[in-house]
């Protein structure tokens, strides 16, 4: 009996290793079906637990830089490149998909080519807003317009590719899902709120991400006094760690509102969405930074799956995430007088927000609904 062909899938990117982007090829190409489909991805701590028992094949190879090399990548590109030769003619691909633009897409790309079959490549939108290296940039740009079909996360990145003079019918719009089993509604959050000490008047508002100035959690500490003048008690959560973490400890401090702020840093994966139901908002009014902004924000979903209405920034992808004045709302992330005025809302009108939020994830966006619209791509 004949092999059933399957995806080949390079990603440097895929749980165990933490983000946004691991979760989405974890989660997506295990829902189009079983070991047919083979993962080149990096070998890091925990993959060998992780893999055995993942649908999928999995394949991890060294994907570090050696630093007397030059280019440092050359050695991960050749890696890349012949391990994704030898599953391509070990198990007959039918189709080639790529994580990102570079390295994964150039290899992608090579590969399509030897041995005839489609290439597919993922668009996240930072890449094309950062990358500003003279060859890297035409090496995307090149990737881009040879590959056959790009999945832009947002409308926003679709704009972007659009502006690269990349032809409008081989984007395809797929937005990120979130895993409904694990981040849902009712789950028990009150030892959580006991951690932090909040106390029944207070309403908590929760952040989650990388400490990095784009995410916009400076301006929600600067909202603080504003919403205490407004006679709002509110206590605000952040997770995650980054290279922001002394500045914003320091802002909370010169404002005298340190003991209204719990840094949490990492939490254990299990309480993440228990962390989500604690709260009443989440809030990340990004922003753009010389260029660098959110390309999509998979933690609103989160969010969103756990019945909570977000507030996010008005640039980048985050506008697909929330929909303004449906799921939540969408503020100048500069602003801080309109941010502190979309949390009083936001409280005001919390259930009619979060239910069509809820409702939206269920109809829209959970990962099996993600995999049936990536199912339907030509290649696929």
């Amino acid at each position: 009996m004949a092999t059933k062909k399957g995806i080949l899938v390079l990603s440097e990117l895929f749980l165990p290793t933490k983000g946004g982007t691991a979760v989405w090829f974890d989660q997506v190409y295990r829902r189009l079906g079983g070991k047919e489909h083979h993962i080149i991805t990096a070998d890091v701590v925990g993959a060998a637990q992780h893999d055995s028992a993942h649908p999928n094949t999995v394949h991890r190879i060294n994907l570090t830089r050696v630093s007397w090399l030059k280019p440092e990548s050359l050695w991960m590109y050749l890696n890349f490149f012949f391990h994704s030769c030898w599953v391509c003619m070990r198990y007959n691909s039918r189709a080639i998909h790529a994580g990102r633009v570079l390295p994964e897409g150039a290899i992608a790309l090579l590969c399509s080519r030897i041995f005839r079959i489609p290439c597919v490549i993922y668009a996240h939108g930072e890449e094309i807003t950062t990358w500003r290296q003279k060859n890297k940039f035409k090496a995307m740009v090149y990737v881009y317009q040879h590959c056959d079909t790009i999945i832009a996360n947002s409308e926003f990145t679709r704009e972007e590719l659009l502006k690269l003079g990349i032809a409008k019918a081989k984007i395809s719009l797929i937005h990120p899902g979130v895993d409904t089993s694990t981040f849902k509604p009712e789950l028990p959050c009150l030892d959580l709120k006991q951690q932090i000490g909040l106390q029944p008047q207070e309403h908590l508002l929760l952040s989650v991400g990388r400490l990095s100035r784009r995410k916009g959690f400076d301006n929600v500490i600067r909202a603080l006094p504003l919403l205490a003048q407004e006679g709002i008690k509110v206590r605000y959560a952040i997770i995650g760690i980054g290279e922001d973490e002394a500045y914003l400890k320091h802002l909370a401090a010169e404002l005298k509102v340190s003991e209204q702020i719990s840094f949490l840093g990492h939490v254990d994966v299990d309480d993440l969405p228990r962390w989500y139901n604690a709260c009443d908002i989440f809030v990340m009014p990004n922003r753009e930074i010389n260029g660098d902004t959110e390309g999509f924000g998979m933690v609103f979903i989160e969010a969103a799956a756990c019945g909570k209405t977000s507030l996010s920034g008005i640039v980048g992808g985050p506008p697909n995430a929330v929909l303004h004045e449906k799921t939540g709302l969408n503020v100048d992330g500069e602003d801080i007088a309109a941010l502190s005025q979309a949390v009083i809302r936001l409280l005001q009108d919390n259930q009619s927000f979060a239910s069509h939020a809820y409702q939206r994830v269920l109809d829209e966006l959970s990962w099996e609904k993600v995999a049936q619209q990536t199912q339907q791509l030509e290649g696929v």
